[in-house]
């Protein structure tokens, strides 16, 4: 795969460690985790909840920007990038429509809610607080887009996902 490769999913459903180990397949690969800018709001931040303000989807437009910007200079300077971020509903088309690198793969990791809750009591971190994972889960399967390779990754490993990416990527790509 040449390009950017977008991962996305709903919090926990594996993209962080699925996108390093699909970085790491590829000769020369740059990894762009989206929530590093959300992080990088010292003061003022408002995150995406249920009841979100206008402020929080400005600086969700401005965090998805930021990711599609350095994931392009990065392919421009000659690596792959496998960019990953939870990006759900409305905001997927917004989002591909940001990236200028051609080819664009979007891969969208879909286990079921039973796995996902199982992980997120499983982590360190703690993804959900405002949402429950049923109510991010009936975003990701009701208004979120149908575009790119969908994955349901409920029984795979970290490495068959990464070898459903492969060779899926056709069915992934999107521009």
């Amino acid at each position: 795969m040449r390009g950017v490769v977008v991962v996305t999913g709903v919090m926990a459903s594996g993209k962080s460690t699925v996108s390093q180990a699909l970085a790491e397949r590829l000769p020369r690969a740059a990894h762009v985790r989206g929530d590093t800018f959300r992080r990088m709001i010292v003061s003022g931040r408002e995150d995406c909840t249920p009841t979100a303000g206008t402020e929080a989807e400005t600086q969700l437009r401005l965090r998805h920007r930021l990711s599609a910007n350095t994931a392009d200079a990065y392919a421009e300077a000659g690596f792959t990038v496998v960019v990953q971020d939870v990006v759900l509903g409305e905001h997927l088309t917004a989002y591909v429509d940001l990236f200028r690198t051609r080819p664009l793969y979007l891969v969208v990791l879909a286990p079921s809610p039973e796995t996902v809750t199982a992980r997120e009591a499983g982590r360190a971190k703690t993804g959900y607080g405002a949402w429950t994972v049923a109510e991010l889960d009936g975003v990701l399967r009701g208004p979120t887009p149908r575009l790119g390779l969908w994955l349901d990754t409920t029984t795979l490993s970290v490495g068959e996902t990464v070898e459903a990416i492969l060779a899926g990527r056709e069915r992934a790509r999107v521009r």
